[in-house]
């Protein structure tokens, strides 16, 4: 079950309640532990990918950047207890109706990135294939992410079920 969105106290001051934009983190980095990044950028200048940012409330993976590949670097080089055992991401990604497909333009460059299989393509009579996303697949690695001409792939945070 994935736990209810969090508002920012600015916009519940302001009566817009819309949920703060969900952030994706590198692997090992829960939204707790974030209280001990100290944004000191070691963890950012440590990534062979470059694809970290420090940011207000600790650290950020940026997909669009390029891709996670899980090397371990960052939570080697973090000297704060941010870095939990598990390399696990805590997002996966989402293909949205931006999509080519949607407008009918055939389009594989997601399917043909994921290093994991997580993207199939599915038959649709009289119209190009259809991507769709297995989120028990999916790293959240983010490969997929940059190659998209549509910009059509986001992170969400991955759905915890209950024990």
């Amino acid at each position: 079950m994935a736990r209810p969105p969090t508002i920012s106290r600015r916009a519940l001051l302001r009566g817009k309640p819309r949920p703060a934009a969900f952030k994706p983190r590198p692997p090992g980095v829960l939204l707790g532990s974030l209280d001990a990044c100290t944004r000191c950028g070691l963890c950012v200048t440590a990534c062979p990918e470059r694809i970290l940012v420090v940011s207000g409330d600790g650290v950020d993976l940026h997909p669009d950047l390029g891709e996670c590949t899980f090397c371990g670097a960052c939570s080697a080089a973090c000297p704060e207890p941010v870095f939990e055992a598990s390399a696990d991401m805590a997002h996966v990604m989402e293909i949205t109706t931006d999509c080519f497909v949607q407008a009918g333009i055939a389009c594989m460059s997601c399917r043909d990135s994921c290093p994991y299989d997580a993207i199939t393509l599915q038959p649709r009579i009289g119209a190009p294939f259809l991507p769709r996303l297995d989120p028990t697949a999916c790293t959240g690695c983010g490969a997929c992410v940059a190659c998209c001409p549509a910009d059509a792939i986001r992170a969400v945070e991955r759905e915890v079920e209950d024990a």
